[in-house]
């Protein structure tokens, strides 16, 4: 069986928060560099060409460790890594060392990352393994059955119901969207329909109903002077008893 050590430094960060706000690719390995930055090796190449003042070109004349920018996304993340250099073209890369927001990390290698994988699974396996046989029973006349009790199923139920009964979304979100709604209707006002639209329904009605009254007062008047007009009705004698 053989026995990996763990890294250390893998649970660990660094920053300085009197560089932070000034951060940027001109200065970034010479952040990265800091005495006080547990990552970083003083016994690197970028060490003696700071102590003699040189240019970080003459990295590639030497040989040993180094730590060069890998890579750039301005202004939130930079990639730092550790290598060793054998010649101006042949490296060996050892470790990397992200920095986000100010805050330096180092990778993990691919034995961390699948060991915590596997770790995980094993874990829940096992407490899956462990429930299950707590509801397995055994008796020679029956042989083997499961038994789940009342109560666990209750549990259970009860635990799905508290699921459906989440509301979607707090207190404070709900009033954040409401204040961010009211800010918008300011902003943005929705626009009414006017009313003058009815109001010309309204003339339109007038007016049909003052064209009637006319055609009907001419034909009166058509009537009046053709002679058309009914006379009274006759007067009948009173019969006396």
């Amino acid at each position: 069986i053989i026995h990996f050590v763990e890294n250390p430094q893998l649970g660990i960060s660094w920053h300085d928060s009197g560089w932070i706000p000034h951060l940027n690719l001109n200065n970034i390995l010479d952040y990265f560099c800091e005495r006080s930055n547990p990552f970083y090796d003083h016994t690197c190449n970028n060490q003696i060409i700071k102590s003699q003042r040189l240019s970080q070109d003459q990295l590639n004349n030497m040989t040993g460790l180094e730590y060069i920018v890998l890579h750039v996304q301005e202004p939130i993340m930079y990639v730092i890594r550790k290598q060793h250099r054998f010649s101006p073209t042949q490296v060996t890369p050892l470790s990397d060392y992200y920095i986000i927001a100010g805050v330096v990390y180092q990778a993990p290698d691919l034995y961390s990352v699948v060991n915590s994988r596997l770790l995980n699974t094993i874990s829940s396996l096992q407490s899956s393994f462990e429930e299950a046989q707590s509801y397995s029973r055994y008796h020679p006349s029956k042989g083997y059955w499961w038994e789940f009790s009342e109560k666990d199923q209750a549990e259970k139920k009860d635990a799905k119901e508290k699921k459906k009964k989440e509301e979607p979304s707090s207190v404070f979100q709900r009033q954040r969207v409401d204040h961010l709604l009211g800010e918008l209707a300011k902003k943005f006002p929705p626009k009414f329909i006017p009313p003058a639209q009815v109001e010309q329904k309204d003339e339109t009605v007038k007016q049909e109903n003052a064209v009637k009254q006319e055609v009907k007062q001419e034909v009166k008047i058509e009537e009046k002077s053709s002679g058309t007009i009914k006379p009274p009705p006759e007067k009948k004698p009173k019969l006396m008893r």
